[in-house]
């Protein structure tokens, strides 16, 4: 899903512009206007932007459960990058500024790299943990 929006998000960049009508109007304005207004897949991009910050925050809570320090500090990291290219996305809205399209890239980077790391660090623990059971518990 996080790749699907960042590949969407660097079309955007490229290919819709922002309509005018939709800057100048503060944050709240600016997402609420990318969801109801065209271009279509402005809208479609806030929406799985919204999506995102719900699903990086079921990730969270899920790592917090585990009680894998490093998957609950690459969680937090990510949410929070989520979370930070969402307002970005917002003032590219409200300002069409090219630095806050910048930011929103980088920051989605940050969350791909962190939610990767998730993968291989609880994959190698999953493989780790049942490595061990295997020497406890021998097959009958």
């Amino acid at each position: 899903m996080l790749l699907a929006q960042y590949g969407l998000g660097m079309g955007i960049n490229l290919y819709t512009p922002v309509p005018k009508t939709d800057q100048g109007r503060g944050l709240a304005v600016a997402v609420g206007r990318a969801l109801s207004n065209p271009p279509a897949v402005l809208a479609i991009h806030a929406a799985l932007g919204l999506l995102l910050l719900v699903a990086a925050v079921n990730v969270l809570s899920r790592a917090i459960r585990s009680r894998q320090r490093l998957a609950i500090i690459t969680s937090a990291t990510g949410l929070a990058a989520i979370a930070g290219a969402a307002l970005s996305g917002a003032r590219f809205v409200d300002h069409g500024r090219p630095g806050a399209s910048m930011a929103m890239a980088a920051l989605t980077a940050v969350a791909l790299l962190c939610y990767l790391l998730n993968l291989f660090t609880l994959g190698a623990s999953l493989d780790a943990r049942q490595e061990r059971e295997r020497r406890t518990n021998p097959p009958t």
